[in-house]
């Protein structure tokens, strides 16, 4: 299901525009700006899909870092791990974490 709130979000930064429901017969553009035909904003569907993968796997590594790649960091800094573990791990949450 196309999700027209984030295309609007992404795509259309600045603009004022209202949805109600899902559905673009729902969208009221405020702006002086033309407002987007359904099939403008269709065409965006999957670049801002690819956009949202993106960001989310940011958040899961970013997390993931904190978690667990960080405290190999600090123990290799103490000697007590290596830098190879800490490269290790970092590698593996890339892994698990793609971008789009």
């Amino acid at each position: 299901m196309i999700d027209y709130t984030h295309i609007l979000s992404i795509h259309y930064v600045g603009s004022q525009w209202t949805l109600d429901g899902d559905s673009y017969s729902g969208l009221t553009w405020l702006s002086n700006t033309p407002k987007p035909t359904q099939a403008e904003l269709d065409a965006l569907w999957e670049s801002t899909k690819a956009t949202l993968q993106t960001e989310q796997a940011q958040r899961q590594r970013a997390a993931a870092y904190v978690a667990e790649a960080d405290p190999l960091f600090f123990k290799a800094q103490r000697g007590e791990a290596t830098m190879e573990e800490w490269q290790s791990k970092v590698a593996e949450i890339k892994t698990r974490y793609p971008k789009a």
